[in-house]
């Protein structure tokens, strides 16, 4: 059936149809008096996500600006930083910080496995020169649906007092708890498309005191991603280049509705998908491929053994119109990935389990009985 496609992936996520109808507003000019309205309420409705009082900045890009804007502005050619990688997105972080001749010290765990705190803990206490400048990681590694523990290595990191805490939070802001100023992160990457509620084209960096006194030794090149310039025109409630205008509209629709539903009851609707998904797996005979209690509020990645993943994706969009991701790199046919992140319902969480049984049936793999894994989910999610 046209126009009934479903997102069930980690980004773009599902968009409000308050937010589209933002975003059908004819355009107003970026310099005007009645933009500067909006930039300042989104400026304090984005503090309030975070849970921070300082600067919260926004590109027009996707959220690996957000990231390569946090590492381009904090540190130097030559710094020494350290780097998690249990994922795709880990991974990139690792190149990037390469690519700007940072002297990379990688902390990795096995795909599917959380980051270890105390690996960091050990790295930064034996550092008794202060020579790293700054930790780098994912929050949520969307790849693998793994959450690590971003607290636990802020409050290392905060212990060294030299380094930095950067963290991409693109899947975990919005999703789960991420107080900023409580667990002393320095630097928070994030992109529209995912617990924003929003389609893709904005992402945001917040920025701690201390990250901006690292701003100050920075001799890494930048431009467009000078956070400098985007603070001097956030404090002005304005934008240092021409910003996507229509997806400001979007911004504060999408903010409003959040800043509506509270921090606390958005957490709670996220951790109970990640449960009614995760049981519902477990019930049909799905392996999860995340270490058991490391699971993602946004992301569920399952692995199902002697299926191909991909055949399995690929029906249930041809014949349910719902969109799952796919494993990538290596995971490719191996894992498919449920989104349950941003503007997603029990009914959708639901109606996905569903489609993935009977499309198991159609395929004569399923393991259990038709409709064990709704039953699960349903059963998580009343509880």
């Amino acid at each position: 059936m046209q126009d009934k496609l479903t997102l069930m992936i980690p980004g773009p996520t599902p968009v409000p149809e308050t937010v589209l109808q933002a975003m059908a507003r004819h355009p107003i000019g970026h310099r005007s008096g009645d933009f500067q309205k909006i930039v300042r309420r989104t400026t304090e409705q984005l503090q309030w996500l975070h849970q921070t009082k300082g600067h919260v900045l926004v590109i027009t890009g996707s959220g690996t600006a957000a990231m390569e804007a946090a590492i381009v502005n904090t540190l130097s050619r030559g710094d020494k930083v350290l780097c998690g990688d249990n994922g795709k997105f880990g991974e990139r972080w690792v190149k990037v910080a390469k690519a700007y001749g940072l002297n990379v010290e990688v902390i990795k765990a096995e795909w599917g496995q959380p980051l270890d705190p105390e690996a960091f803990r050990a790295a930064l206490e034996s550092d008794t020169a202060k020579e790293i400048r700054g930790v780098i990681l994912t929050h949520s590694e969307t790849s693998t649906g793994v959450i690590n523990d971003l607290q636990a290595i802020a409050g290392h990191v905060k212990a060294h007092g030299t380094a930095l805490t950067i963290a991409d939070c693109v899947t975990s802001l919005g999703a789960c708890d991420v107080p900023m100023d409580a667990w002393g992160v320095d630097v928070v990457g994030s992109g529209s498309q995912k617990g924003y509620m929003m389609p893709p084209g904005l992402s945001f960096v917040a920025m701690s005191e201390r990250a901006w006194t690292a701003y100050e030794r920075s001799d890494l090149p930048k431009f467009y991603l000078d956070l400098g310039k985007y603070r001097k025109a956030a404090d002005d409630d304005s934008n240092p280049f021409t910003p996507a205008i229509n997806l400001y509209f979007a911004l504060e629709a999408a903010l409003g509705m959040m800043q509506k539903e509270g921090l606390e009851a958005i957490f709670a609707r996220h951790e109970r998908h990640r449960r009614a998904t995760q049981a519902a797996m477990k019930a049909i005979g799905l392996p999860l491929y995340a270490a058991e209690g490391h699971g993602s509020p946004a992301i569920t990645a399952v692995a199902p053994e002697g299926i191909d993943a991909e055949a399995l994706r690929k029906q249930v969009k041809e014949r349910f119109d719902i969109l799952l991701a796919g494993g990538q790199d290596h995971l490719k046919g191996k894992v498919f990935r449920i989104g349950h992140l941003g503007f997603v319902c029990d009914r959708d969480v639901l109606t996905a389990v569903a489609a993935i049984e009977a499309t198991l049936q159609d395929l004569g793999l399923a393991k259990a009985p038709i409709g064990a894994g709704v039953a699960a989910a349903a059963a998580a999610l009343a509880g």
